[in-house]
Formats: C-alpha cells, structure tokens, sequence
C-alpha cells in the first residue's frame, strides 16, 4: 500500500481527479460542496491496474487552508501534483513544491488537468513551464500527465503512471514501532470515537493497548478499517480508520498521536536542521512568533538559531524548538517552520535530536548516533533506539558507549583496584553500568562482592581465625581483631559458620552432627540439648548455636524438649 497525496495552487482540479480516479469525492463537507473548494483533508482510495492498493490524501489549495495542507502531507509516500492548463503555475503550486520538498518527499507524477478546456498550444506552453518551474527538485524527472476529468479524458493514464509511480516508490518500513498521526477525529454512530491517520513504523491490530499522547491517554484499539474494508491488524504505510475505546471523540484533535508508549521518547525540546527558503525576503533569527507543523499537527514554538544570530534565504542552520507539549519524536522527523504573524513559510528541515543536553550556545547537532553517545558517554541501548529509531548493539552490559569514555572508566576502575585493600574493592559501592564494566576487565577477579587483580594471591587462603576456630570446635574463640569484611567474606565462602552471634569452622558443624548421630543411634527417642552439650564438652553458649544450626539444616528435629534425628542426620 503507498500513500498519496494532492498538491497544487487552488481550483486546479484536485478533488474533481481523485472522484474520477476512485469514486469518492473527498470533499465531505457541506461547505466544501457549497463553495466547490476544498477547505480540509480528503481521503479517498483505489486499487491500480497492477491490483496495488493506493489511499489518496486531498489536500485544499487555497493559502487560507495551509494549515490543512501540512497537516496531511507527513508520512506520505509520493505525491500527485496537480496543476491547470487553463491558469499554469500558480502562486500556491511554489508553496506547495517547496512544502513538499522540505518534508522529504522524493517521488512524485504531475497532472495536467483541464486539458478540454485549453487548446494545444496552451497546453504545451503549460508542459514547459511546469518542465521549467520543477527542474532541479524531485519532481524533474516526473512525467507529466495530461488529463481531463470531468470528460474522463487522460484518466486512466493517471492511473497507469501511478502505477508505475507506485512500483518504483519505497513502501513504508516496518521498524515494529507504530506512530500514527491523527488527522481527522469524530464520533461514529454505535461505535464511539473514531480517528484516523497514516499509519508509519509499524503494525497495530485489534485489541491493542496504545496511547494518546500527548495527554498520555491510554485506549484500547476496538476495531480497524483500511481502504474502507474492516481488518484485524494494519501494517505501516497505510491509511487506517481506529476505533478507540478508553477515550471520548472530544478529548482528542488533529496533530495528537497514536503510539505504544514504552518505544517512544516523549520530548517539548528538540535540536533541528533548518533550510530556509531562498525566495524569503529577510534572514530568519529568534525574534517573531513561530509555529512548526511536525506529523499532522500545528505546534506554536519558541525557536532559538545555534550558532549564528540569523539563517539567511537560501541557506541552511540548526534550530533549537520549544514545544508546548510532550510529542513522540524521533531523528529524522521532518517539520515546517512558519512565522504567524506574518503568514510565511520560512522554511523546514530534520530533526536532528529529540534529547538535547548541550547549552545552546554550544550545540553542534547532527543524526549521528556516535555524536548523541560521544555527548552522554553512554546510553541505554533501548532509549538510543527511542531516540535514533535504530538498533545499536550495546558495548557493555545495556549500554552503547563511547569509546573515549569507557577508556576512562576501565583505568579508573583498574586504579581503583590496585589501590584496594588485600580482600580487593568492594564492588556494593560502584553503579550498575561500572559493575557491567569491571566484568570485562582481564586482569581482574570478582569473587564474594570483591574486585582484586587477577595474579594476586586469595588473602584469606588459609587464614588464622579459621585456623583458631578448628582448634578449638565446640568452644571457638570471639573473632576479637579479626577485619569485619573479612569475616563477611569468609562466612559467604562457607569457611566459616555463623550462628547467634557465634562464630564455627564449617569443619565443626560436620564433627557436632556426627556427635549427635552417635547418641541418637544409642537414644532414638531423642536427646536433650544438655546431653549434646556434655558430648560436645562445651557451655550452653556454644551448645544453644550448635542445635540452633542442626535443626535449620534438617540434621535434627525438635520434638518437645527433646532432639530427634533429621533427613540429614548422618548415617554411621
């Protein structure tokens, strides 16, 4: 499915060509009918003669509806130009070529219409200067296409050169990341509200749960319609109809914004390119009343120049935007910038970052994905992918890092090692992301919550406090002197057991079971913690930890005063 959209100066016949191409006359408002203009967004579609399906996007022609005019041109896929062989080039043909240049568009076909009405030889000096007025932008190379709609002459050739149109035209990429910018909202009897727009970057399918933003309203998709047929899911570059449940028709209008929320970052500031047209009659600086028209909406911003004070007509600069709303918005979004007050197009271009963090009379911005890491040091991988749109493979751990800054924090990290302690340093105190990198450092070894050069030698091999406690098994020695965090350590290892507040070699654990096997073989109906403290020839102190840590470990079992043998007990 391709999308496509009417361009052209107003009353050159664009609404009266898509009702002889499909049928259906865009024009759906009374008033449109009345005055035979186009004043909104029409939509309409066909299927080719290849069996293409194509969905047309009518948009009105008079500067008056401009508004209209961009908020329907965001995420087509080509355009139907359309001019009158009766009136030629217009004012609003320039504007509408230069509005669809800034927002990317790269393929295209121009109609000639109302060729029954002008004779051959207007016609031809029609074909030249619309040859003359097109050459060097995107639609140079467009064939021109005469066509009478009304009399259905040159119809079908329409058709034909859409279809060759479509065949060479890139269909829209499923990145698995829908956005759909809503264009039209209203309330469908016995189903609620319903909006539609042209669906790009992915999939979305009944019963979806998406969001509204920017409210950040959450909906629930109720049923979809594409072409005015009824589906289950819609894949991008489609026109789609959505029934939404979860939010009235009057809570929403043209420009919010259909989207999975956890694949989007939202954002009311962004760092832009901007390519002023070279017809404007000043420089473009900060000073005036701006608005940009992003997706299908029209957003009054505040806009600081980057560098410079001022870009003059014709040449390109970077632009600093201010939204008064939360938008999802990824590099390589495309915009137009007017200035209100006036009513001109200054002209449009890129979004370039949808997170800047560099001061403005710094700021260098460009798409690059290494310059957006290069500024941060690193970025979680999934919200490089909000921002770029693209997968980045993470360097470390969940990161995309640079490598300048991972480079320093290897060394840092390393230095901070050697400089430890012999039990190595303690890695509680580092962040996630520099955990994630002392895991890849060679020369160094993790063990027990400690980092240590990897050639160092264990410092609690063979240590004297575990050396104390086996000497003396059932009545150990208090840990007096004995470092804290060694002591953690050597409990984590197992060399040691604590238990009440007492410290026992693990080795007296295994001895004080085998202990107890030996009288419960000669007591079966179980022994009091008195007899086990006498077979061990130690004090209560010692003996109440001992049982304690027999019974947790299923060696023994309690039963009234008495201690009788466990799953565990050993056998002899």
């Amino acid at each position: 499915m391709h999308v496509v959209a009417t361009a052209g100066h107003v009353d050159h016949g664009k609404s009266t060509l898509i009702t002889a191409l499909t049928g259906t006359d865009p024009d759906r408002l009374a008033e449109e009918k009345a005055r035979g203009l186009t004043i909104d967004l029409g939509f309409a579609g066909m299927k080719l003669p290849s069996g293409r399906g194509v969905s047309f996007i009518d948009v009105p022609g008079h500067v008056r509806f401009l508004k209209n005019m961009l908020a329907g041109v965001g995420g087509v896929d080509a355009c139907l130009f359309v001019v009158a062989a009766t009136e030629g080039w217009k004012p609003q043909s320039e504007e509408h070529l230069r509005i669809l240049s800034l927002l990317g568009i790269e393929h295209g076909l121009i109609a000639l219409t109302k060729i029954g009405q002008a004779d051959d030889e207007l016609v031809e000096l029609a074909m030249l200067e619309i040859s003359d007025r097109v050459g060097g932008t995107f639609l140079a190379d467009a064939p021109i296409v005469g066509v009478d709609a009304i009399d259905g002459v040159g119809v079908d050739d329409i058709a034909d050169a859409l279809d060759t149109l479509t065949d060479t035209t890139p269909t829209a990429i499923d990145r698995k990341r829908p956005r759909l910018w809503i264009d039209r909202v209203f309330a469908a009897k016995g189903a609620g509200t319903v909006v539609t727009g042209t669906l790009t970057g992915g999939m979305i399918r009944v019963d979806d749960e998406l969001e509204v933003a920017p409210a950040q309203r959450p909906v629930r998709v109720r049923a979809l319609q594409s072409l005015h047929a009824d589906r289950t899911k819609v894949g991008p570059g489609n026109r789609v109809a959505a029934n939404l449940s979860g939010v009235s028709h009057d809570e929403l209008k043209r420009g919010d914004v259909l989207i999975r929320a956890d694949q989007w970052h939202i954002t009311t500031r962004v760092d832009g390119s901007l390519n002023v047209l070279d017809s404007l009659d000043r420089a473009v600086s900060r000073r005036g009343a701006h608005v940009a028209y992003i997706g299908s909406g029209e957003h009054p911003v505040q806009m600081r120049v980057l560098g410079p004070d001022t870009i003059e007509p014709g040449h390109s600069g970077a632009v600093r935007l201010h939204l008064p709303a939360g938008l999802p918005l990824v590099i390589g979004d495309r915009f137009i910038l007017r200035e209100s007050g006036q009513g001109v197009t200054l002209g449009g271009g890129e979004i370039l970052d949808v997170d800047p963090i560099i001061a403005a009379s710094k700021a260098s911005p460009d798409k690059r994905a290494e310059r957006l890491v290069a500024e941060r040091g690193r970025v979680d991988a999934d919200q490089l992918e909000r921002f770029t749109g693209e997968r980045h493979q993470p360097d470390v751990g969940r990161w995309v890092v640079d490598p300048a800054a991972l480079d320093a924090v290897e060394k840092r990290l390393a230095e901070a090692v050697h400089r430890a302690d012999a039990l190595g340093l303690d890695i509680a105190g580092l962040d996630e992301f520099e955990r994630a990198v002392l895991d890849t450092l060679e020369a160094v070894a993790i063990e027990g919550g400690h980092a240590r050069p990897a050639a160092a030698a264990d410092p609690l091999a063979g240590h004297s406090f575990v050396d104390l406690l086996a000497a003396e098994p059932f009545s150990p020695p208090d840990p007096e002197g004995i470092d804290r965090a060694e002591l953690r350590e050597l409990v984590r290892r197992g060399d040691i057991v604590e238990e009440g507040g007492v410290y026992f070699a693990a080795t007296a654990i295994d001895d004080a079971a085998r202990v107890v096997a030996q009288l419960l073989k000669a007591q079966p109906d179980g022994i009091t913690v008195a007899e086990a403290r006498d077979a061990w020839a130690t004090t209560r102190k010692f003996a109440i930890p001992l049982i304690t840590r027999l019974d947790s470990t299923g060696v023994t079992r309690r039963r009234g005063d008495l201690r009788i043998g466990g799953p565990r007990l050993p056998e002899l």
